[in-house]
């Protein structure tokens, strides 16, 4: 290869773009941005009725359960969620949903509140009904966790095949296994329940159509687990923006710190905000995207402020703004180099993904491109506000020895002179 050789460069050596003179525009385009999130936010939640929350949660974070449903012929929502609501799944949200690998294309998402075949109705029916049976008095009655099970001791012995069918008489659970649990002088028993998705399964084919029906995927998380899950997710987004702070205090001065963190919280928000306004599912996978922003946009900040500190100290002459203009035109190559590297990457997993895959690269376009105009339009400008104060302190500082070393002076010229007018 020769030597004198030239490889093809994006930005060309001495580029001069004026990013920070125009910074007010852009200050205030991510703050119509911010604000439209915060908008949008408490919009979904009480004004679009057919949204209902804040951001589209997903089973992680909201609990219930998710089935992807595959039908044999055409189905219409409103019959899926009329089939479901006849068997005591009310409320629950029915949405077209992309083939699985070139599936049948009539596949559906549904999401609904229950976690098991039990709501709060059959237990408690159920707990009323199941008193007595035959001469049998109930002495105890409790739902395993899950919901899937239900555990009942009686004073005397009873037939298992009797107690799984007064449960399905009396409420319509049907049982898998009905058994002795313990020991035989506790006459307890222990009834296995019929499966949520062979239940919904049912439903549907009742209401659609037998043989119809194909259940692809089933996830459920607890109320419970989906809240400890949101405050699990928050205490991982702050405890990263911590840590990216005392790393900032010992790598910069404080005049740095604020414009990485107030980036970080930029390109988070923003990034919240697209999921928001589309009403894409917010995942847990969604939350790890989010995590992944925040490390990228702190990589492309500090790289940027590593310039301007050493053109700082290599200029002092020049003014602070320009030096950091210079700087931001020097690292430009790079920034755009591997923002568009991850960009395109992850615009392949949106466009041929499917599912969480395609939610996890939706959240890193937006966070890569937020996070690549956070670094240039919002942490420098906010770098240059603070160092401006800092030398105006600085200066203030400066001049107090000297005001207070003249004032002295004055005042023993204004006591030579008193006598003076006295005597005339």
């Amino acid at each position: 290869m020769a030597a004198n050789q030239k490889f093809t460069e994006i930005i060309k050596p001495g580029a001069n773009v004026d990013f920070i003179g125009n910074q007010k525009y852009w200050i205030g385009s991510s703050i119509v941005l911010v604000l439209l999130t915060l908008a949008m936010l408490p919009i979904n939640a009480f004004v679009l009725k057919d949204r209902g929350h804040m951001l589209n949660w997903g089973v992680d974070f909201r609990g219930g359960t998710e089935l992807i449903v595959d039908f044999n012929k055409t189905a219409d929502p409103s019959d899926i969620r009329g089939a479901l609501e006849a068997a005591g799944y009310g409320g629950a949200e029915v949405v077209k949903y992309q083939a699985i690998e070139g599936g049948a294309s009539n596949t559906y998402m549904i999401r609904m509140g229950a976690v098991s075949v039990v709501s709060a109705d059959h237990a408690a029916k159920a707990q009323q009904s199941m008193a007595k049976v035959g001469d049998a008095s109930l002495k105890k009655f409790e739902w395993s966790e899950g919901g899937d099970k239900v555990y009942l001791r009686y004073d005397r012995q009873v037939d298992p095949e009797t107690l799984g069918q007064a449960l399905k008489t009396a409420v319509g659970l049907s049982t898998t296994k009905v058994q002795p649990f313990g020991r035989a002088e506790e006459n307890t028993y222990e009834a296995t329940l019929v499966g949520l998705d062979t239940e919904v399964k049912k439903a549907l084919e009742a209401k659609i159509g037998g043989g119809t029906v194909t259940i692809q995927q089933v996830q459920s998380v607890g109320a419970k687990a989906g809240d400890q899950l949101k405050k699990d997710g928050v205490r991982a987004l702050f405890g990263a923006i911590v840590l990216i702070v005392i790393y900032v205090a010992f790598r910069f001065d404080f005049r740095y710190g604020p414009g990485t963190i107030v980036a970080l919280l930029h390109d988070a928000l923003i990034t919240v905000g697209a999921f928001a306004v589309t009403y894409k599912e917010f995942s847990l996978t969604t939350l790890a995207a989010l995590l992944t922003i925040i490390g990228f946009s702190m990589n492309d900040t500090i790289v940027v402020f590593d310039r301007i500190r050493e053109n700082a100290l290599r200029y002092r002459d020049r003014r602070f703004d320009r030096v950091v203009n210079q700087s931001i035109n020097e690292t430009l190559s790079r920034t755009i180099l591997t923002s568009a590297t991850v960009f395109f990457v992850t615009l392949a997993m949106n466009v041929f993904g499917t599912g969480v895959i395609r939610d996890f690269a939706f959240a890193m376009n937006v966070g890569v491109i937020v996070g690549t105009y956070s670094s240039i339009f919002i942490a420098s400008p906010i770098l240059i506000s603070l160092n401006d104060r800092f030398l105006a302190a600085q200066k203030r500082q400066a001049s107090k020895p000297e005001r207070q070393a003249r004032r002295p002076l004055r005042d023993s010229q204004d006591n030579e002179e008193e006598p003076e007018a006295i005597e005339k």
